[in-house]
């Protein structure tokens, strides 16, 4: 029998119950836990008992209308209690979900659920209105009907086993159509044996704040869910900040993207917040040192740097941050899970030298669902590496002397931005399909310290203002907002290599697009008439890059995203002492209108002397 020696950092055997699913794991931990709080949401406090009732009603109801092990069963819910009971549900009755954010484009959504073939989709009132398909192409089941409330609140026979999947997420894909991942239950009840062991699993409190069409979602909506954590389930109706709820609920676990972190970091009102913090994980995306840094000067607990494709289920690796240096490494592999960096050959290369990331292990997907010529290409079998299948990861990365793994970049254009997954090719192909577009090509440009953004250099028959603002509103209309760019740049042919291929590299090289699409309004180019257009200007510019922004630009066709709004946020309640809603700032989304809006709030505190506006003037220009 073929054997191949493990390197010492390799060696992750650990012994757990294989044939457990991840409903087993959850109904043991209720048994265990029955009066706990298992989840909070919009003030609503669930205990495990509830939840595992609640749950085995809507899994008896699931079962009758024929959900059996690999049917797939949608899940299109709001930031609920509900999001946590359907998606239980799904797995006790056997099946495998699909998870769908109401807030990606209908193009999006129609998308996923007609190539996965999908014959049922759990829904609630809320939010089934917005279900894109017709209602006779995919089962509708609002989750608050009252025929589930009668169904039986005991536990029910599933005949789902650890091979079954578990659920399908889709991901970006280069071809212009994303492709979904199949997870099996085994896949993930080996995740939570690695996450015992790498970040341990004393029960606390923790904060969701990740969308479940993102697979860390999983980590904090399940892995917690079967190790006795209260979960508190961020947004929803809630209109509190991820710091007041930290506060206010005493959390004491958050995972988020370094790019939420680094938005968070600037927030003064958060610091205190991370002060309370033990557990912070990262991960989603490059971590640089500079962030540590950051993050030290509020935080004193245990930071993880952590790395894992979805196709190897969530999280692979892990590093405990212990120092601030130069590089951040992603880490060793977890329980079950075998990293290797391999040649173009597919020979292992020396430590220290540069290859491609593959893995092997408990964690390796079954593959893309419909995609059978895909999954040969991604999931291999190497036996003079590894006895059992690898992902071809498509990351560089190297293998230090102290068996720590570090992250390289990529063998290709895929890129990562706040935490998701993108291939540029997929956008790319939306944009061509534009009329009189004839090439497009999107980058990552980093222009600013930690503030990538996405540019599109484009070549089409209109150029302007007009025709990139067109652009942008058939984007959003297809993609989810990280896919759309913050500033689309015309150009007559797009740069070569000597062999004919786009030069990605000149493009990066070119001077930095003016990260906007203005309305070239002649106020751009006066000053705010009022101290509070002027504050609202200032910050507006830090934000976005910017040199000049127009009174009535808009904030959103300026390349604003959801953490530049965040961050303004922030930085606006600081500079003028006023509570300002994240809904203000989507519905006043020029300065002119903002700054009028906001000359008739409240201020927190009384000025009390000219001498304070006058410091407050001095700060504001200082920012």
């Amino acid at each position: 029998m073929l054997s191949v020696q493990l390197p010492e950092w390799n060696r992750t055997e650990v012994d757990y119950r294989r044939s457990s699913t991840i409903a087993d794991l959850f109904q043991a931990q209720a048994a265990l836990t029955p009066d706990a709080i298992a989840v909070i949401a919009n003030d609503r406090r669930l205990s495990y008992r509830e939840v595992d009732r609640r749950s085995n009603r809507l899994a008896h109801h699931l079962q009758s209308l024929g959900v059996k092990p690999e049917a797939l069963v949608g899940v299109f819910l709001g930031r609920s209690e509900n999001l946590v009971i359907a998606i239980l549900a799904i797995l006790k009755a056997g099946g495998a979900y699909v998870p769908l954010d109401p807030k990606y484009p209908q193009d999006r959504i129609s998308m996923v659920i007609e190539d996965s073939g999908m014959r049922m989709l759990l829904t609630s009132s809320e939010t089934r209105a917005h279900v894109p398909l017709n209602p006779s192409q995919v089962t509708v089941l609002d989750i608050d009907d009252p025929d589930i409330a009668r169904e039986s609140s005991l536990s029910l026979a599933s005949s789902a086993v650890a091979g079954n999947l578990a659920y399908v997420i889709y991901t970006s894909g280069s071809t212009g159509k994303p492709k979904g991942v199949m997870v099996e239950h085994r896949n993930v009840v080996n995740f939570f044996i690695g996450m015992n062991r790498a970040i341990g699993s004393e029960p606390g409190v923790w904060l969701a704040v990740t969308s479940i069409a993102f697979d860390i979602s999983v980590l904090e909506l399940l892995w917690t869910l079967t190790r006795g954590f209260k979960v508190v389930i961020h947004g929803g109706e809630s209109t509190d900040t991820i710091a007041s709820e930290i506060s206010r609920h005493g959390v004491t676990h958050l995972q988020m993207t370094p790019s939420l972190a680094r938005m968070l970091t600037l927030d003064s009102g958060a610091h205190s917040a991370f002060a309370r913090l033990k557990q912070i994980q990262l991960g989603g995306e490059a971590l640089p040192a500079s962030l540590i840094a950051r993050l030290r000067e509020v935080f004193s607990g245990e930071l993880y740097n952590m790395y894992g494709p979805t196709e190897t289920t969530i999280w692979s690796t892990t590093y405990l941050v212990t120092k601030i240096a130069d590089t951040v490494p992603i880490g060793h592999p977890i329980a079950n899970t075998q990293i290797y960096v391999l040649d173009a050959h597919r020979k292992r290369v020396p430590t220290g030298e540069t290859g491609e990331l593959f893995i092997a292990g408990d964690g390796v997907a079954r593959g893309y669902w419909g995609r059978p010529d895909l999954t040969a290409e991604r999931f291999l079998s190497l036996p003079s590496v590894s006895l059992n299948r690898l992902y071809r990861t498509g990351d560089l990365a190297r293998i230090l002397p102290d068996g720590n793994v570090e992250f390289l970049g990529r063998t290709d254009d895929q890129i990562k931005l706040r935490g998701h997954r993108i291939e540029p090719g997929e956008i790319e192909a939306v944009i061509e399909q534009c009329s009189g577009v004839r090439q497009a090509v999107v980058v990552a440009r980093e222009d600013r310290e930690g503030d990538r953004r996405l540019v599109a250099y484009v070549v089409a028959e209109s150029v302007g203002t007009e025709a990139a603002l067109l652009l942008k509103s058939s984007l959003m209309a297809k993609l989810p907002e990280p896919m759309i760019p913050s500033a689309f740049v015309f150009l007559s042919a797009l740069p070569l290599t000597e062999n004919g291929k786009i030069n990605r590299l000149a493009l990066l090289n070119l001077p930095p697009p003016v990260l906007a699409v203005t309305s070239g309004l002649s106020q751009s180019q006066s000053e705010s008439a009022s101290e509070i257009e002027s504050v609202v200007s200032k910050v507006w510019q830090e934000a976005l890059g910017v040199e000049q922004v127009g009174q009535n630009d808009n904030f959103f066709d300026l390349g604003a995203h959801s953490l530049t709004v965040a961050e303004v946020q922030s930085k606006l309640q600081s500079a003028l002492s006023r509570e300002i809603s994240i809904v203000d700032l989507f519905q006043f989304s020029t300065i002119s209108s903002l700054s009028r809006h906001l000359a008739g709030t409240q201020p927190l505190a009384e000025e009390t002397s000219m001498s304070d506006r006058a410091q407050r003037r001095r700060l504001a220009r200082q920012r």
